[in-house]
């Protein structure tokens, strides 16, 4: 039998289109034990690069501060044919300056709460949460993928 591997990499468009859909990304860092440390996180491309925002005071900012190291995985699907993901690795930028903080989490706010999530109305409330919050920027060095809709069903 011949290696589906090759056959169910998803091409560069394809992982573009991917990761800006509304999925949750899973990362991962290396925790003070050297376990690793994974949480989910909303996240959004910006400037072709995952970015997202937590609270400066979090694991993973201390986990980060420590070890820039970072895997994450964007994943969907429920049944076997059906999954596909992505994994990114790399080095976690922790991001400290408000302004790009706060376009971080009106990127991430929109994404995932539409439009009313950066109203008028609501800019005071992601304004104040960027108070207290770091950015993390991912640059990624490697990308695995899969797409197992690609094989038509057959394994």
């Amino acid at each position: 039998m011949a290696n589906k591997r090759g056959s169910i990499q998803m091409t560069t468009e394809e992982i573009d289109a991917f990761l800006t859909g509304r999925h949750v990304m899973n990362i991962a860092t290396i925790g003070p034990s050297g376990h690793p440390h994974l949480v989910a996180m909303w996240f959004a491309m910006i400037d072709g690069k995952p970015a997202f925002w937590t609270f400066g005071k979090s694991q993973k900012i201390n986990n980060l501060r420590r070890d820039a190291k970072i895997t994450a995985l964007v994943e969907d699907g429920e049944q076997y044919n059906e999954l596909r993901g992505v994994e990114l690795v790399g080095t976690g930028r922790i991001i400290e300056d408000y302004d790009e903080i706060l376009n971080i989490g009106l990127v991430v706010a929109e994404k995932y709460n539409g439009e009313i999530a950066v109203s008028e109305a609501a800019l005071p409330f992601v304004r104040k949460q960027a108070e207290k919050r770091l950015g993390v920027v991912i640059d990624v060095e490697k990308i695995v993928s899969w797409d197992h809709n690609k094989l038509g069903g057959g394994y």
